[in-house]
């Protein structure tokens, strides 16, 4: 079955699904059922709460419409009569949906029968429902009708859909193993980020998440100072005259958080960097021997996502980015793409993580002129063809301003992410007027490439404690080494090989609890610590250590000074398997 018939498949199953619900709650009230990757859902109104031992049953009653073997028959009706219907029918949903339609001049509505079940649907569907494959269904979730949290919360129950039994086992196993990697639940239990309802989708950073954001970005530094980029810090709430000059004001006011002043002067939180970035270039005048300038910046931004869409640290209201906006000529572009390529694999590389690109073409809504755009994503098209990494194309998918590359990658469990992105923009410098004079003394406007790497650095962390089940790399943990005294005899003896690790930057820790020493060296593979040490009378005299690693087990005793030597070889070469 190809992909579309699958997403047909998996439609055809939201209204199985939906007829299954009716069946259970007469009363029902329905709203939506799109296909989605992997599955399928449908958002109910319904007489009582959905529980989790309420799956099953309407499992049997979807299996039991399956086996009737029932065509999917396509019907019309004029908007008028189809209004009639939902209302005579008590469906305020379906009616408020056939209103938006005749707002937008449709006179005519498309329904589909399934035994003795009609859904208003534009379809396709399959033609009978012995054509669907292997599903479950999966969890109940709460969703506002229409994504917003004014409407009334419905329940939205999940489902997943193969076109065999055997890719659906495969897909459940992955799932599995899915909810014990869950950021959301790891986070907390590890002292990275907690949430809390008087913020929602801003994540509170604790102290072990602190550390690695810090040592994230620090790397992060480091890898771009090397390659001419220089560092910049914006204001975090501007005028929104800023973002109408940028253009954002038209294609992204939604999103963003607005306030006003005592004088009636709007404001908006910064929703993006690349309006400030355009300031500062634009701050003095510029030659071509200035370009590229790469102007980096990792500042606090607010994006005012539906709480619907929000999911822990992947989709956040609040978040950074390791933002870097490059001023060029466009004889520069082909060059600078290969350069950003290499910070790709440097930092996708050390991670573990397979990647690939995307490049996205213009959208429906977009500044400029087509033929700017035709140029630029012809440009983009052959620097993929170019680096030899495989890529994709998603047509309509650019920013409003310029085509994109973007950076999908792929976890330990096969899970593809969209990370970073590569941006592409002829526009947003003219409208802000920005020159560089070029070799024969003219004014030029400058190309920008507006480009993360990381992407966002929250979904970044909620990615990579998935992808390592909170078990990070040894330059990255928060506690690199526990040390773990038999008694408190030994506490002075620990804390002085305490104040040898800290004397070379290694972060440690001594388990003071009262715990006996099986239960300390247990927390400490909980808590997935990289390495361990077990002191006693025996380590004090001989002052050799016994090495515990996480990842591989008792590696023998070492001198203090042999094992902090091997600790920092470690630490500076940033591999993912330590």
């Amino acid at each position: 079955m190809s992909e579309n018939n699958v997403e047909t498949m998996r439609h055809s199953l939201s209204h199985v699904m939906a007829a299954a619900v009716l069946e259970m709650f007469p009363e029902a009230k329905l709203a939506i059922g799109p296909a989605v990757e992997n599955g399928f859902y449908y958002d109910f109104d319904l007489p009582r709460t959905l529980i989790p031992e309420d799956l099953p049953l309407l499992e049997d009653k979807m299996k039991a419409i399956i086996k009737g073997d029932y065509a999917f028959e396509k019907a019309e009706a004029p908007i008028n009569q189809a209004l009639k219907e939902a209302t005579k029918h008590k469906q305020p949903y379906k009616a408020e949906l056939i209103e938006d339609l005749e707002k937008k001049g449709e006179v005519s509505v498309s329904f589909y029968r399934m035994n003795n079940f009609t859904d208003l649907c534009a379809g396709p569907h399959l033609k009978s429902t012995k054509e669907i494959g292997a599903f479950k269904l999966t969890s109940i979730a709460g969703a506002y009708w229409r994504g917003n949290e004014k409407n009334k919360m419905l329940q939205r129950i999940y489902g997943v859909a193969f076109n065999t039994q055997k890719e659906l086992d495969e897909y459940l196993l992955v799932l599995e193993e899915s909810k014990k990697r869950d950021h959301k639940k790891l986070g907390p239990e590890l002292g990275l980020f907690m949430f809390h309802e008087t913020a929602p989708g801003m994540p509170y950073w604790l102290p072990n998440g602190v550390i690695i954001l810090n040592e994230l970005i620090n790397f992060w530094r480091i890898e771009h100072k090397k390659r001419n980029y220089v560092e910049i810090k914006t204001p975090l709430i501007n005028k929104k005259e800023l973002y109408e000059i940028s253009g954002h004001w038209d294609h992204y006011q939604e999103e963003m958080f607005i306030s006003k002043t005592d004088n009636k002067e709007v404001y908006a939180l910064k929703p993006m960097n690349c309006p400030n970035a355009m300031i500062v270039f634009g701050s003095k005048k510029r030659s071509y021997r200035e370009l590229p300038m790469r102007l980096g910046d990792t500042d606090t931004l607010h994006r005012n996502e539906r709480s619907g869409t929000l999911s822990g640290l992947l989709r956040a209201r609040e978040f950074s980015q390791d933002d870097a906006h490059i001023f060029l000529s466009e004889t520069q572009i082909k060059e600078e793409y290969r350069n950003i390529f290499d910070i790709v694999e440097r930092f996708y590389s050390i991670f573990g993580l397979n990647y690939s690109f995307r490049l996205g073409t213009r959208p429906d809504k977009y500044m400029g002129d087509k033929k700017t755009w035709d140029k630029a994503e012809k440009e983009l098209n052959e620097i993929l063809v170019d680096s030899k990494k495989p890529f994709s194309v998603l047509e309509g998918d650019g920013a409003f301003y310029g085509p994109k590359i973007d950076i999908l990658m792929k976890d330990s469990l096969g899970r593809e992410w969209q990370m970073g992105t590569i941006q592409l923009d002829f526009q947003i410098p003219l409208r802000f007027n920005l020159t560089y004079t070029n070799e024969e003394g003219k004014e030029k406007t400058p190309v920008v490439v507006h480009r993360v790497i990381y992407g966002s650095l929250e979904r970044f962390m909620g990615i990579l404690v998935e992808h390592t089940i909170g078990a990070f790399p040894l330059w990255l943990s928060p506690v690199q080494v526990r040390l773990i005294p038999v008694s408190d005899k030994f506490a002075e003896f620990t804390e002085k090989i305490e104040a040898r690790f800290k004397e070379d930057n290694i972060r440690v820790e001594i388990d003071k609890d009262t715990e006996s020493v099986g239960k300390k060296i247990r927390n400490a593979e909980l808590s997935k610590i990289p390495y361990m040490i077990v002191l006693g009378e025996k380590e004090e005299k001989s002052g050799l250590l016994p090495i515990r690693s996480y990842k591989k087990g008792d590696l023998g005793q070492k001198k203090i000074d042999d094992f902090i030597a091997q600790v920092k070889v470690e630490i500076d070469k940033k591999t993912y398997e330590s």
